[in-house]
């Protein structure tokens, strides 16, 4: 294999909330293996995108920031190997993320998109949307009042209204599922796939996970799950990825949150060796 100089760009501060150290860990891991294979590793930052001239031809990325993404779009563009790539990453943000998984009819709740400057009250209440989540519609959750739990149409108008306050113009509302919340982790092209219950390990983010509750262990068929992670992994140009989905009673799986490039908290040592084969298949296909 011939040696290559690759970039590797961390994800922003601001876009790694009560995750900072883990998603630096991630990265760190997988440099050092791209490293053990004889490739020179160049980290960037991601405001480095910005002020710096990034030369190298492959690049690593767990970039959050928009503008960071328009230039590794332009970079792309350019025939230089990104990933994950920069038109997936985008295609993550909610509102994108939402209508690519209902277009390609992959499991996912009832879901309305709807403007911050409107009553929600009649919508929901015509959908049948009495418990429901108000997720704001252009971006990735960043703080915790970025995803809200509503228990009845009438709390969703402040909701909305908080959102537009912060500049926020539009919203995707997922109707509330009830059942067990199942955690996923995969590398496309690879044999990697991981899941767990946060409710077992103690693992949240910003505490949303408790309004599901302790997970009861419905049975439901793994391989099912690894395929919803695959479908849309594909769906949105993803390949190194993590998700959330809603297991009910009776086994049926929807998928309700899919990330670009997660901490791979619960199973980093496993997965970076993964995310590493991932790359350099990449890079395989590049050089011919």
């Amino acid at each position: 294999m011939i040696k290559q100089t690759i970039a590797g760009i961390r994800r922003g501060n601001l876009f790694s909330p009560n995750h900072v150290g883990t998603d630096a860990a991630i990265f760190l891991q997988t440099a050092e293996l791209l490293r053990r294979q004889g490739h020179t590793v160049t980290e960037y930052v991601e405001s480095d995108l910005l002020t710096r001239d990034i030369r190298e031809r492959v690049i690593f990325n767990m970039v959050r920031d928009s503008q960071s993404i328009a230039r590794l779009q332009r970079l792309e563009d350019e025939g230089r190997l990104v990933v994950n790539s920069a038109y997936g990453i985008e295609n993550c943000t909610r509102e994108k993320m939402t209508r690519l998984l209902l277009a390609h009819h992959i499991s996912h709740p009832r879901s309305l998109f709807l403007r911050t400057g409107e009553d929600p009250a009649s919508a929901l209440e015509e959908a049948g949307f009495y418990n429901c989540w108000v997720k704001r519609g252009d971006f990735h959750a960043i703080h915790r009042e970025d995803v809200t739990y509503v228990r009845h149409p009438g709390e969703a108008g402040s909701i909305l209204k908080e959102f537009a306050i912060r500049g926020i113009e539009t919203v995707v509302v997922n109707e509330h599922l009830t059942g067990d919340l199942v955690k996923f982790y995969g590398v496309a092209g690879t044999a990697f796939f991981y899941w767990f219950y946060p409710s077992d390990m103690q693992y949240s983010k910003f505490g949303l996970e408790q309004i599901n509750g302790t997970a009861k262990g419905y049975p439901f068929d793994e391989a099912q799950l690894c395929a919803l992670g695959s479908e849309a992994a594909e769906a949105l140009n993803i390949r190194i990825y993590g998700g959330d989905c809603i297991v009910s009673e009776d086994g049926v799986i929807r998928l309700i949150d899919f990330n670009d490039w997660p901490s791979f908290a619960p199973c980093r040592d496993v997965a970076a060796p993964f995310i590493a084969a991932c790359l350099l298949d990449g890079m395989n296909v590049l050089k011919s």
